[in-house]
């Protein structure tokens, strides 16, 4: 998968099927808060998920788009990177880091 920082610097790296985009950026050192570790209970995590990829998405629970609306910089693709699993139809999944996030943890 690719993480595409705020400046547009790409990092291209392993997902192994089944972690999350939140694990998978901790394991490569990817600039993303992820204040509540996953537990979805903030909106630290939040990526753009390339418009490409986002059909591809399971959809969202109602708890996610609550978190979301805490988060900055929203967009119609947004969506917390500790919900997005990999699968095989998300091989090569695509995210833009936003510029900035809102820890009201």
């Amino acid at each position: 998968m690719t993480f595409i920082d705020p400046d547009g610097t790409r990092h291209e790296v392993e997902a192994p099927i089944g972690d999350s985009v939140l694990d998978i950026a901790f394991r490569h050192g990817i600039d993303i808060e992820g204040a509540c570790e996953g537990a979805m209970a903030c909106s630290t995590c939040h990526v753009i998920v390339d418009s490409a990829w986002y059909g591809k998405l399971e959809e969202m629970c109602e708890d996610e788009e609550d978190m979301l609306d805490l988060a900055l910089g929203l967009t119609r693709t947004s969506r917390l990177g500790c919900q997005i699993v990999i699968t095989e139809a998300l091989d090569g999944l695509v995210v833009t880091l936003p510029d900035e996030t809102n820890n009201m943890m």
